[in-house]
């Protein structure tokens, strides 16, 4: 799984004219299922997303996180992620996950966030949506579960 985090002062989707989420100050998260992505990709991106310093302290540093600014969270399927462009001049999608699968993982993802107390909201899966973004620095950080493997500490 891979999430795109953005730091927002507030963002909103929309599905046919109907605001399906909005949020005030916190995240905007893209969410991208592939292939044999499973429950722990899940977990370990949900908790990454909360607590991954990205907010800024009195002193102007990156040591807040989503839990300690008590901000709300926005949350998109977006298999786009998961595009490959190494041939050809048209991404290939054939490492996202099937719609089944990405559909109970990103499910799964967001009552895990919602169950640390954060206000989430959602987009509409496998619909076209508007997303509207208002990015706060900006700040876009991109995290792969698949590196957690790759990395010493988490």
């Amino acid at each position: 799984m891979k999430v795109l985090l953005q730091r927002v002062t507030k963002a909103s989707v929309t599905v046919n004219d109907e605001v399906a989420g909005q949020i005030g100050p916190g995240l905007v998260v893209f969410v991208g299922v592939a292939a044999g992505d499973t429950q722990e990709d899940a977990q370990y991106l949900a908790h990454k997303v909360v607590e991954t310093r990205i907010f800024t302290d009195s002193e102007g540093k990156f040591n807040l996180s989503l839990v300690d600014t008590k901000g709300e969270l926005l949350a998109v399927s977006q298999f786009t992620l998961l595009a490959s462009t190494r041939k050809g001049r048209r991404p290939s999608f054939t490492d996202a996950a099937s719609p089944g699968l990405a559909e109970a993982l990103f499910n799964q993802f967001v009552a895990l966030l919602r169950t640390g107390g954060i206000k989430v909201e959602t987009g509409r899966f496998q619909e076209h949506m508007q997303v509207e973004i208002h990015n706060d620095g900006p700040v876009t950080i991109m995290i792969d579960s698949r590196e957690r493997f790759n990395s010493r500490s988490s």
